[in-house]
């Protein structure tokens, strides 16, 4: 191969090296090419083409275009593209095609018209055209500038000063000009003539008006005659022409101005009467005004006018030499000449302006992220100053702090970024609602605030790593949350916790319609999703798919940051772990993340701390890390026991355990903390049945502690809110411990039998580990009550006395399912325990005190507790506890839930224990006969409480409340009489409680549905009915008589059993729901998979639950889609269930009214229609026609018809008008003239409704009119309700008469809509209202037609009809003849006169 030549080959080498290519046969690189030349052959197109002697070399390999010298990538144009070209295609000829001759734009020129305006001759001067330039001239304009500068400078230098001259005398004119069209020239004068004194006179005259715009050539001599005009006028004019003009200017004037200048010049009198009066604009006008208020008006609006513009050349007045704040000196570099686009900066901020507060602006904030308002006026050496747009203005805007935070200098980077720490800060507080439109969370996220800070934690510097911490621990924790959900953790069932999951949101729009196969799993969408999809979704899970968890494992690893970092990164941590399991999970899998963790602040052993502030937390215990640990462990099961396992979590529970805080040599409150934290720990892995053999290991410490724990309630330690945490946490431990020891012996037996059920192993801890502790808790629990006699120990003993009953409940729930249970024994403990414990319990005042505060801490009832003050975020959800007074409400130790609840679950178990206790009423009784509680009860009837995030967690505390409530109200109904007396109360409140149940509570539905919603005691109307419905009509159905309502609610009472089974039965699907949830409420703590509640999607049951057994028959056998599937017969039972919900709905609107309020009307109608659509035959059974005529009766009410709103969309349908389409079909083809079905379809067709139901009646479906013999007597509706008002459909007035021309509509068919049809055609042929062409032709063409009509009955009925008359046999009356108006109309039109017979 041949080298390439170099630069030091010489001309023999290049030689050699040529004849060496030659020899070898080698082929050049370049081509040699022959281009025939173009312009000749253009010039002489006849003449023989030359060739062309131009060589051309061509290079293979190298390209066209010159490479450019940097590694920048070329430049492309987006025109160039565009364009086509071809290969063979030659540049010349493109360009040639191209190109166009300036013919054809000088040809488009169009001259203008210049024949109006006047020519005028130049003036002759003496100068020469152009000016000549005079070097005299030049030098003596130039001696004004300093320095060497040439000629030509010097002479462009002196324009710019002249032309800037002549600029200061325009604007003087103009503001003269502006003064003078606001005062105008007829009131001067009139002012002038008034008070001919010279200074008025200079005011009446004003300013002589400027000569701009004259077009002549002696303009100030023109200008000097119109103003001797006005002058002269003035004098011609007398005082009355002068007042009057006078009123005529100031109607023309602002009325805001006039009562101005009045109001200053009354304020200059402070002695006149009108300056406390207010000044009106009819006063002020019929008055003559006084001779200086238009001099005042003038001078004002001059004055506004000169400020402007003095503010204007304020804000652009280039910068000088002398408005430097340092005078630059000659020896400076680079300095002898000023820039004043440079310099802009160094003067002065402008002043603040003062705008109007009701516009919207800007929002600015200081560093500590307050807003600042846009009036206020603060200093500079704050540094709120230092941004470039608004710069007069402090603070800095949410863009600027966007701008600010990609700034290369670290400080900038870190103020930035912990301002919006605490922009976001404050915005979770709601600080900014009642200041800002708009949602600033939102704003920021939909700007990008997560990825800001997700790429800030990748900062170099430890400061901006900090920052950016802080920035994300403000916008993910919410301190107040976390705080609430630890208090109540020692609260009835407070481990567990909704997942803090965003609403799920539709996705499932692209997959319709294709097969299951065809359809993406959701990991496949999850993982075709931009991080910026995720993220605008769910925050958390955003942060996670950005790799989140190992930056923030680098920074507690590598870069080891402060303790406040350190505790922000542990609280981030937290929340990430309370989004859900599968959160927790990913923080467990993250590399060295839990490692480093429990290595650095759960160490075995640490050095003790030398100040009350460590420096570091490194090598020390952090409450905080335990307290993560507990998180993560309540997400489930299997993650407890890798914490347990994997992690050391049971030698880290026993070392910290055993310890007592004060030998952990750590700050007091923390090493509190720490033990708490520990103990809590401990409790939900018991709460899984884990640990139990750590248990029984240090059974003695536990004792110990429980015995120390008593003595509490006398202590006074600065320390004892934290030491009554750790002992609600002792007790919590020791409830879920004797939970699990309590299935010990249910496991074992479930071991050795024959079935081949899957059953987990029995825990270590059996039911003799645990009976030792009760004692002591009973001993504890009576310490409590007699403490809170005394108001310095109250506080204590309420914290501190849920904790005791709800171990004492637990005890004995156990008690009675083992084997060694006396039962002799263990109601003599609890009639003793309710004898001197419990009595005086509910007796004491600060119980009653509690009692009567129902329902003003109720978040049920008071929509405002629960009402969202914060901003709310879809994509971030939270408890919303930064609202006030709901947190105070919590942290109260009087707080009802906690304490009433853990009252009210000790005494249903007790009392389910110890059937005596139930008939001795008047122990329990005083609590449910409180006022309190009957007025807070008969609050929740009519409740209507929101649902989301913020409100569900405390609500699911007060379901527990009013759980209990009911469950002990149905044991004493029956043996009190003066609690049946409010029976029917109670059965509302268990109505309207199992609409609000949220998911994990399905036990609790299935409790209510089971016991109470369908129990006999709950129904007191049973032994009245006869007498509430003796004023309800009887029914006449198809001309023979039906039992009557009464006679239908006895038969659905005694039917209330197999109701309630029908119900259970159609709520079979949630079975693996209510049995996750029945362990949780039962104690199985072995058949618990996680501490964290179901996702929040709404409540377990829906609010038209009783319309369940219909919906469920129809979506199995009834016609999909509105048609096309069609069962002969129904499967079996299908009448009976149908029967059953008939039933159970006629009970609720007959005698609870309120619980089917939360369906709709036009709800309860499409539900009801299911009857017919469900298959050919169900709604001819007996029991289910004549339910259904009373469900029917009593939604066509005059007071619930008018209500009834078929516009709005019924809840799972696009519309009504779909539904009716189906309805329409299925009675055309089973309807066989029901009334009752026919009853059904004419309700739609009432004259308020659209129009469209009618069209299809009339239209698509008019064969139904044969069957439609719904009588004029059957008929339920009032039938002025479809005559009034008239039809103003063209189309459907002309349908209403082809079906009565043709036949297809008749009076012995379809009664009520010929008479309908009838009223509307008589209606709009007579009318002679003033309408539209096509409606008059349409009109005059009908009336025509029914003159001529050869069918003389109906001709008569739409040319005499009067009114409608239900009760009649027609249906409507007639006149005798026609009226003389109707007579005119008909003549004008038909074109004849009418004899006395066609009369």
């Amino acid at each position: 191969m041949l080298r390439r030549p170099r630069a030091t080959d010489s001309e023999a080498d290049i030689l050699r090296e040529q004849q060496e290519l030659l020899a070898a046969g080698g082929q050049s690189t370049v081509t040699l090419a022959k281009r025939p030349e173009k312009r000749g052959a253009a010039e002489a197109p006849d003449a023989p083409e030359e060739p062309d002697q131009r060589d051309v070399i061509i290079i293979e390999d190298i390209p066209d275009d010159i490479p450019t010298l940097t590694p920048a990538p070329p430049k492309k144009s987006r025109f160039k593209q565009e364009r086509v070209h071809f290969e063979d295609e030659d540049p010349e000829e493109r360009m040639d095609r191209q190109d166009t001759h300036i013919s054809a734009v000088l040809s488009r020129i169009i001259e203008k018209d210049t024949s109006a305006v006047p020519v005028s001759l130049p003036c002759i001067t003496d100068s020469a055209f152009p000016k000549v330039l005079h070097r005299s001239v030049i030098e003596n304009e130039g001696r004004a500038f300093k320095g060497r500068k040439s000629i030509f400078a010097r002479q462009i230098a002196a324009q710019r000063a002249q032309e800037a001259a002549r600029s200061v005398n325009v604007s003087g004119e103009m503001l003269q000009a502006s003064s003078s069209r606001h005062v105008g020239f007829s009131a001067q004068q009139k002012l002038e003539t008034a008070r001919p004194e010279p200074d008025v006179k200079d005011c009446a005259g004003g300013p002589m008006p400027s000569d701009q715009g004259l077009g002549i050539s002696n303009n100030a001599v023109e200008m000097m005659k119109i103003h001797k005009e006005n002058l002269a006028k003035l004098q011609a004019m007398s005082q009355n022409e002068i007042m009057e003009e006078q009123k005529k200017l100031l109607a023309q004037l602002d009325p805001s101005l006039v009562d101005f200048v009045r109001s200053r010049k009354c304020q200059m009198r402070p002695g006149s009467e009108s300056a406390s009066n207010p000044v009106h604009r009819e006063d002020f006008l019929d008055k003559p005004p006084a001779e200086s208020t238009l001099k005042e008006i003038c001078n004002t609006v001059t004055a506004q006018i000169s400020q402007r513009d003095e503010e204007e050349d304020t804000v652009h007045l280039p910068i000088t030499e002398e408005d430097l704040p340092i005078k630059p000196a000659r020896d400076w570099l680079h300095m002898d000449k000023v820039e004043p686009e440079k310099l802009e900066w160094t003067r002065d901020l402008p002043a603040t302006k003062k705008f109007n507060t009701k516009k919207d602006m800007q929002a600015r904030f200081d560093f500590a992220g307050v807003l600042i308002p846009p009036t206020e006026d603060l200093p500079t050496h704050l540094g709120l100053h230092h941004h470039g747009e608004e710069p007069e203005m402090a603070g800095y805007s949410l863009q600027e702090l966007f701008l600010l935070s990609r700034s290369q200098l670290n400080q900038q980077r870190i103020l930035a970024i912990s301002t919006l720490a605490n922009v976001l800060a404050k915005a979770h507080a709601g600080e900014y609602i009642s200041s800002l439109k708009g949602n600033v969370l939102s704003s920021l996220l939909d700007a990008g605030v997560l990825f800001l800070l997700r790429f800030s934690l990748d900062d170099g510097v430890e400061g901006g790593m900090a920052a950016a911490v802080h920035a994300l621990h403000a916008l993910l924790v919410s301190p107040k949350d976390e705080e609430c959900l630890d208090n109540a953790f020692s609260w009835l069932h407070g481990m567990a916790s909704f997942p803090l999951l965003p609403s799920a949101q539709d996705e499932d729009e692209d997959d319709e319609g294709l097969d299951e196969v065809m359809k993406e799993t959701p990991k496949e969408k999850e993982e075709k999703k931009t991080d910026h999809d995720v993220a605008r979704q769910d925050v958390v899970k955003g942060f996670l798919k950005m790799q989140g968890l190992p930056r923030l494992r680098y920074i507690l690893e590598v870069v080891r940051p402060s303790p406040k970092v350190v505790l922000e990164i542990l609280e981030i941590l937290i929340r990430i772990a309370r989004h859900s399991t599968a959160a927790a999970t990913q923080i467990l899998d993250c590399p060295r993340l839990m490692d480093t963790v429990i290595s650095e602040f759960l160490p075995s052993y640490w050095a003790p701390t030398t100040s009350q502030a460590a420096s570091s937390l490194y090598g020390l215990p952090v409450a905080m890390a335990m307290k993560l640990l507990r998180v993560l462990a309540s997400a489930g099961r299997h993650i407890c026991a890798r914490i347990l396992n994997s992690l050391g979590g049971k030698e880290l529970l026993s070392r910290f355990v055993v310890l007592e805080p004060s030998e952990m040599l750590l700050e007091a409150g923390e090493a509190l903390r720490c033990c708490t934290e520990a103990l809590r720990l401990f409790a939900v892995a018991a709460s899984y049945g884990q640990a139990c053999n750590l248990f029984t290991d240090l059974y003695p410490v536990v004792m110990k502690k429980l015995q120390a724990a008593s003595h509490l309630c006398s202590s006074t330690d600065s320390q004892l809110h934290l030491e009554l945490e750790r002992v609600s946490a002792l007790i919590v431990l020791l409830t879920q411990v004797t939970h699990t020891a309590g299935c010990h012996e249910e496991l074992q037996r479930g071991l050795h039998s024959i079935c081949g059920t899957e059953c987990p192993p029995p825990p270590p801890v059996v039911w003799g580990h645990v009976t030792g502790l009760q004692p002591t808790i009973i001993s504890s629990l009576k310490s409590c009550v007699r403490a809170l006699d005394s108001p310095a120990q109250m506080s204590i003993a309420l914290l501190l006395l849920p904790s005791y009953l709800l171990y004492t409940e637990a005890y004995y729930s156990q008690l009675c399912v083992q084997s060694s249970f006396q039962p002799l024994q263990c109601l003599e403990e609890l009639e003793s325990l309710t004898i001197h414990v419990l009595l005086p319990l509910i007796s004491h005042q600060s119980i009653q005190n509690i009692i009567s505060s129902c329902r003003s801490s109720s978040f049920i009832c008071n929509p405002s507790l629960s009402a969202q003050t914060r901003e709310f975020v879809p994509s971030l959800p939270g408890l919303g506890s930064s609202r006030l007074k709901a947190f105070r409400i919590i942290a109260d130790p009087t707080c009802p839930l906690s304490v009433l609840c853990a009252l009210l679950n000790l005494l249903n178990t007790i009392t389910s224990i110890h059937k005596a206790l139930v008939k001795k009423a008047s122990f329990f009784s005083c609590l449910l006969l409180h006022d309190s509680v009957l007025s807070y009860l008969r609050s929740c009837v009519g409740a209507m409480p929101t649902f989301s995030h913020s409100s569900a967690w405390i609500s699911r505390h007060e379901h527990h409340l009013l759980y209990l409530l009911l469950r002990l109200a149905h044991k004493l109904v029956l043996v009190d009489p003066d609690v049946a007396k409010h029976a029917s109360l109670f059965h509302q409140v268990s109505l309207a409680l199992l609409c609000w149940l949220l998911p994990g509570s399905e036990y609790l539905a299935h409790e209510l549905l089971s016991g109470m919603i369908f129990s006999l005691c709950f129904l007191p109307e049973t032994t009245n009915s006869e007498e509430e419905v003796s004023g309800l009509a009887e029914l006449q159905l198809q001309e023979r008589r039906s039992r009557s309502t009464g006679a239908l609610l006895h038969e659905a009472l005694d039917h209330l059993p197999s109701i309630r089974g029908c119900f259970l039965t159609h709520l079979a699907h949630m079975e693996p729901s209510v049995l996750s949830s029945r362990e949780r409420y039962l104690g199985r703590t072995l058949f618990i998979n996680s501490q964290l509640l179901p996702e929040l999607t709404g409540p377990c049951l829906p609010s038209d639950w009783p319309f369940l057994p219909l919906i469920t028959l129809y979506e199995r056998t009834g016609l999909l889609n509105g048609g096309g599937q069609q069962v002969d017969s129904l499967p079996t039972g299908s009448v009976q269930s149908a029967t059953h919900c008939l039933q159970w709905l006629l009970v609720l609107e007959s005698w609870r009214t309120h619980a089917l309020t939360v369906v709709s009307p036009v709800a309860k109608l499409a539900r009801l229609a299911c009857v017919f659509l469900c298959s050919g035959d169900l709604f001819l059974e007996k029991p289910v026609q004549e339910l259904t005529w009373a469900l029917f009766h009593r939604l066509i009410q005059p007071c619930r018809l008018e209500a009834l709103d078929l516009g709005s969309p019924p809840p799972g349908l696009a519309s009504f008008h779909d539904l009716y389409s189906a309805l329409l079909t299925q009675y055309e083809a089973v309807s066989f003239g029901d009334p009752l079905f026919g009853c059904f379809m004419l309700l739609p067709l009432q004259r308020r409704y659209s129009a469209t139901m009618r069209l299809a009646v009339f239209g698509e479906h008019i064969g139904m009119l044969r069957s439609l013999g719904v009588s004029l007597q059957q008929l339920p509706i009032p039938l002025e309700k479809f005559t009034s008002p008239v039809e103003d459909s063209l189309p459907l007035l002309r349908l209403y008469f082809r079906a009565l021309v043709t036949g297809a509509l008749k009076r012995n068919w379809c009664p009520v809509l010929y008479v309908v049809a009838i009223a509307h055609i008589n209606a709009f042929i007579f009318s002679q209202d003033a309408v539209a062409e096509e409606v008059e032709a349409t009109r005059r063409s009908l009336l025509r037609k029914t003159f001529y009509l050869t069918d003389e009955v109906m001709k008569n009925h739409l040319l005499l009809f009067r009114l409608p008359v239900q009760n009649s046999e027609l249906g409507f009356s007639t006149y005798t003849q026609l009226p003389n108006i109707r007579l005119r109309r008909l003549e004008s039109i038909v074109g004849t006169s009418m004899s006395e017979g066609e009369r």
